[in-house]
């Protein structure tokens, strides 16, 4: 698959962007790979609300976490997951139950990524969920959109599982974008194209 990463900061228009992207692509053959949880009124609200801006032929796959697994069987064209951001939240909250990160898990990076991913722990099965999307997009066809944030450009959390969360976001939207063939950043709905060239529509597409 093409992979295309729209990255940026909050309410930054990244999800409106990746639907217009994909519409352009494939009109209303797409697939909508949702990871959000109705954990509370608010996010509840907040789905409904993104449920009524997508094409009504759309499919929706609600995963918070078997991301993987949704991209491989969606038989569409163009897959959004929407996002990564919340799908590593998901993955390390779900590797760490129930309690919380070991007091002085190292966390940073070398060469190959988060340091003390190999060493147990609830970074390496995060990262082994973002090794496995990368898997499944190299063997299927089509485009896949990536929506996430960029969490790094702020003050240092407070707390280890903010760090270690930040720590793993940064690490996860590195890896994808190395593997993308365009990535996008929006700032205040505008996108800025940081590599690439805009995916043609196929021929049979209709917009």
């Amino acid at each position: 698959m093409n992979i295309v990463l729209v990255t940026g900061g909050a309410r930054a228009g990244k999800s409106c962007w990746a639907a217009e992207e994909a519409t352009r692509i494939a009109g209303p053959d797409v697939a909508f790979v949702a990871t959000a949880e109705r954990r509370d009124q608010e996010m509840a609200d907040r789905i409904a609300a993104h449920r009524l801006d997508r094409h009504r032929s759309w499919i929706t796959i609600e995963v918070p976490l078997e991301v993987p697994r949704a991209v491989r069987d969606a038989d569409r064209p163009v897959v959004i997951v929407d996002c990564m951001t919340l799908w590593v939240s998901n993955l390390l909250l779900a590797a760490d139950a129930p309690g919380g990160p070991a007091a002085g898990e190292p966390v940073g990076f070398d060469a190959g990524g988060p340091v003390g991913s190999d060493a147990g722990g609830p970074v390496g099965p995060v990262r082994a969920e973002v090794e496995s999307l990368l898997e499944v997009a190299a063997d299927r066809t089509g485009t896949l959109i990536v929506v996430t944030n960029e969490v790094g450009l702020g003050l240092v959390p407070d707390n280890a599982l903010a760090r270690i969360y930040r720590d793993l976001l940064g690490w996860a939207n590195a890896r994808v974008a190395g593997q993308a063939e365009r990535v996008v950043l929006l700032v205040a709905g505008i996108p800025v194209e940081l590599r690439g060239d805009r995916l043609p529509s196929p021929p049979s597409a209709t917009t």
